[in-house]
């Protein structure tokens, strides 16, 4: 396969063996890459740098962070991380966490997140700006083998999140989190919306209002 070797090849499933997909991720025009397996095709997406991906990116994860700070739920937060069944399938969420019980599943010093040693993240999600169709299709399918318990898509044209509860190999549209207990959808999507007006601090300020009168 030097085809797929010689050229970039992004944003499509492409078929390929296993170890042809590690070459590719190993190749240097793929440094700044993200990969995807499953199912004997391979998907490469190089970072987004997009002004709005960017930035609901960063939104997401502060109120997740606030969210569980104030509830006093167990997290641990990682960005862009590789978790592997080596030979099966292969991603690299933009955002995923270990919740509750699960918080301290993984050791510091690990690399890749070896799935067949460690558990699947509790929460996934995916900030989708020109790849949503993916994201809630084969993606989506990708985390409900993986034993993912919840999947976010973050629809940043729209602000809007597409949240599935995820069991038994499928999964289900949810309003509110099911792993991030008393966690509405619709805060976060106005979150979203109202940082396309404001800065963030601002937007902080109002999301810890509202996370603080369901403390109370």
């Amino acid at each position: 396969m030097q085809d797929l070797q010689a050229r970039p090849i992004t944003d499509t499933w492409v078929m390929a063996d296993w170890d042809e997909y590690v070459r590719i991720l190993e190749n240097p025009l793929y440094e700044k890459a993200k990969g995807y397996y499953y199912k004997g095709h391979m998907r490469i997406e190089m970072l987004p740098v997009s002004f709005d991906h960017g930035s609901d990116h960063v939104v997401i994860i502060f109120a997740v962070n606030l969210f569980t700070a104030i509830m006093g739920i167990p997290a641990t937060g990682l960005d862009t991380t590789t978790f592997r069944k080596t030979g099966m399938r292969d991603c690299q969420p933009d955002v995923s966490y270990y919740l509750g019980n699960g918080a301290k599943s993984i050791p510091s010093g690990t690399g890749v997140v070896n799935l067949d040693r460690y558990p699947a993240p509790t929460l996934v999600i995916e900030v989708s700006k020109s790849s949503l169709l993916d994201d809630v299709g084969a993606k989506r399918a990708l985390y409900e083998e993986l034993g993912v318990d919840e999947y976010w898509v973050v629809d940043v044209q729209n602000a809007q999140i597409l949240a599935y509860a995820m069991a038994d190999q499928g999964s289900k549209r949810i309003q509110v989190s099911l792993v991030l207990p008393g966690l509405t959808i619709s805060i976060l999507e106005e979150a979203l919306r109202r940082s396309r007006e404001t800065d963030q601090s601002q937007v902080g300020n109002w999301l810890l209002t509202q996370f603080q009168k369901k403390e109370s």
